[in-house]
């Protein structure tokens, strides 16, 4: 009998989409490549998840959702640098590891802007308490220094994409960290 296998996880299979997409991106990965690397076929792909786009919104939103939990995390921290060296360090690590695909999937993907223009409202938020508690000097443009650091980690992304090392692209967050005015 045709359809799902017996041993059809939905979360295995948003995984392994997810790594796909985040690898090769939305336009380059086919269904032909989803239903192998899934192991269903198509007419199951379609009864599990609709279509192309559904499994794509469905696989990033899982990566985005642990994403933002992750950066939310960072930005609790008592200073708002060391929550902004969190993110930066974090996500240096984490663009290199050997486990998953390089890069970051949010800042890589085209249809994921508007994850982007949320992780850059949270770090601006974060930034704007951060002068609001006097440990951001007053001068400092919360929007503007978010948009620098999320410009930078798209920059670590591609570096990592590009196949930089882990010190490379480390060396970028941590001269970023020692540009920004985040200390009062």
């Amino acid at each position: 009998m045709a359809g799902r296998p017996r041993g059809f996880d939905r979360d295995d299979a948003l995984d392994t989409a997810m790594r796909r997409f985040w690898r090769d991106g939305y336009d380059e990965t086919t269904v032909a490549t989803l239903t192998r690397d899934i192991g269903i076929s198509a007419p199951s792909l379609y009864a599990a998840f609709g279509d192309k786009d559904r499994l794509f919104d469905a696989a990033s939103a899982c990566y985005a959702d642990a994403a933002t939990a992750t950066l939310e995390q960072y930005l609790d921290q008592p200073s708002t640098a060391d929550a902004i060296a969190d993110i930066v360090r974090g996500s240096a690590a984490g663009y290199t590891d050997p486990t998953t695909p390089e890069g970051c999937f949010v800042l890589s993907e085209p249809r994921l802007a508007e994850r982007r223009r949320d992780m850059a409202e949270r770090i601006a938020r974060r930034i704007a308490r951060g002068v609001a508690e006097g440990d951001v000097p007053a001068g400092v443009d919360p929007a503007a220094a978010a948009d620098l650091v999320v410009a930078v980690l798209g920059g670590m992304s591609t570096r990592a994409r590009d196949g930089g090392s882990a010190d490379e692209v480390a060396a970028i967050g941590e001269l970023t960290l020692a540009a920004l005015p985040l200390r009062a």
